[in-house]
């Protein structure tokens, strides 16, 4: 059932993040001019590498552990990860990953 959960949540945040890029692809096409597919490609390499490498929440983490030990809070848990299922390594491989891969084969 884990199994499940995970690749819908994946499937989700790919739709939801290829929407975005289409439609910013085409307000770039928009005003600039160009080939669709191509700025579609880039948008996609573009957002497949940043969810690739932000895709967990150890950079947010990391930025944070100053201020919670200035106010003397205790460092935030593993386990706190508000009903999320895919691990940063997850996100990479089944959203990054496709989602550059389309989009090299996109601008080639």
């Amino acid at each position: 059932m884990t199994v499940v959960r995970g690749l819908r949540e994946a499937f989700l945040i790919l739709v939801i993040t290829g929407a975005v890029v289409a439609v910013a692809a085409a307000i770039w096409v928009a005003t600039a001019g160009g080939a669709y597919t191509n700025r579609l490609g880039i948008g996609l390499v573009v957002v497949g590498g940043l969810i690739g490498v932000t895709g967990d929440l150890t950079l947010s983490r990391m930025g944070m552990l100053g201020p919670r030990a200035t106010f003397g809070a205790a460092p935030e848990r593993e386990a706190a990860d508000g009903g999320r299922v895919l691990t940063g390594v997850g996100i990479f491989l089944f959203v990054g990953l496709p989602m550059i891969v389309v989009g090299v084969l996109l601008i080639t």
